[in-house]
């Protein structure tokens, strides 16, 4: 078994995929929101059965990296004996770290938003606490995931990129990634996620354990075993999601046991997570025109002019993007963002007789969760914790390439 912490570890995208592959045992997984981390607990304590997932979980603060190593006894995080207690209790030594630190200062759109280019969001940094525990582990490996922006992110006063210091600290802890950091650009469609996302997938080896062979085994990693596990078509909208209950817009709004309701709800037992979140009148007749223009074939508001005029005539206020997206069966999804938990205008239902956005069971089959992954904080947060996810159909992909590099 290859022993395993996750940091970052969110919702558990990534471990999942990992649990599916049944050769890691995952010593710890690292997470400080709330909301995800009740998700991954209840994950491992139902789906892998873990007695002791209470006390492997651990929802704190990896900034403060001592305690998290040695334990703490805090108001907001309450009391663990810390990483290395459970090292030694349940694996001995540390094989692989996976995670990867929140990326909204590193994203592309992220910079956008924000009107100082996030170049002072103390999240640009978090990936030092990533290093200081693969420094004090030792593993032979690391997985290091974030979005290709971090490519191009240049923090602070903008005058050195994070991927270069990522690469100098990563190598003065005795790691060497690849040189040419584009050949950890990994398109997630060629293999099998219904959804346009790439991803920067850092694959770290110990230059202690590697020696002369690591760059070359690095190389042999992303050229040959990796895309071994592509599939050779692309998956769809429909294939994920057409299956799935239809939900209807009411002719008016519906309270049931106290909570208002804009569209039907799934037949009970049908399949969780299956609620339309609530749209009003004027939402439920845009998305419809949006839909029918595209079943219809004729395409009058797919151009960025033509959303944004529409968007300006519905509202009075301009925009420099367009705000809506109807999402189409024969191709993947767009992007399923963290910031889906705000609103679904860019996540559209392809089918005009549904009117509504995308549900979170939607938005998990879009990023190949499994119907039986529970998200538990009913709440649009949800979506959030979903869209901040590695899609565990990647991440089994991931761990049986590793699992090949490794033997």
């Amino acid at each position: 078994m290859i022993n395993t912490i996750d940091l970052f570890a969110g919702c558990g995208g990534l471990t999942e995929g990992f649990k599916q592959n049944g050769n890691y045992n995952t010593i710890a997984c690292v997470e400080w929101d709330k909301v995800p981390y009740d998700t991954l607990l209840h994950r491992f304590k139902t789906k892998w059965g873990y007695k002791d997932a209470d006390e492997r979980i651990l929802r704190f603060d990896i900034q403060r990296t001592n305690e998290l190593l040695c334990g703490w006894d805090d108001d907001e995080y309450g009391k663990s004996d810390g990483l290395d207690m459970l090292v030694s209790k349940y694996g001995g030594s540390v094989d692989l770290i996976v995670g990867g630190p929140p990326c909204q200062a590193y994203s592309v759109a992220g910079r956008v938003r924000d009107e100082n280019g996030m170049k002072n969001d103390y999240r640009n940094y978090l990936f030092e606490h990533y290093i200081e525990v693969v420094n004090h582990y030792a593993p032979k490996a690391f997985i290091f995931e974030n979005v290709p922006g971090m490519l191009s992110a240049a923090p602070g006063d903008g005058s050195e990129r994070i991927a270069n210091r990522i690469q100098k600290q990563f190598s003065e802890a005795g790691y060497v990634i690849v040189d040419n950091l584009n050949d950890a650009v990994v398109d997630f469609t060629e293999y099998g996620v219904p959804q346009n996302r790439k991803r920067v997938i850092l694959l770290g080896l110990s230059k202690k354990i590697y020696n002369s062979e690591a760059m070359s085994q690095l190389k042999r990693f992303y050229h040959e075993i990796l895309p071994m596990y592509k599939i050779s078509s692309v998956s769809t909208v429909a294939d994920a999601i057409s299956d799935l209950p239809e939900l209807y817009p009411f002719d008016s709004p519906v309270r049931i046991n106290g909570k208002q309701y804009s569209h039907s709800l799934p037949p009970n037992g049908s399949v969780n997570n299956h609620t339309a979140r609530y749209n009003n009148s004027r939402e439920i007749s845009l998305f419809k025109l949006l839909a029918e223009d595209i079943q219809s074939g004729r395409f009058e508001y797919t151009s960025s002019d033509a959303l944004k005029k529409l968007y300006t005539s519905l509202t009075g206020r301009q925009s420099n993007v367009h705000k809506y997206y109807v999402l189409r069966w024969d191709e993947p999804s767009n992007t399923i963002p963290a910031h889906l938990y705000k609103d679904g205008l860019r996540h559209i239902h392809p089918d005009p007789d549904q009117a509504r956005s995308i549900t979170v069971r939607e938005a998990a089959r879009l990023q190949t969760f499994p119907d039986d992954y529970e998200f538990i904080s009913k709440t649009a947060l949800d979506y959030k914790l979903i869209g901040n996810a590695v899609p565990p159909l990647f991440a089994k992909a991931l761990a049986d390439a590793l699992m090949q590099l490794f033997q």
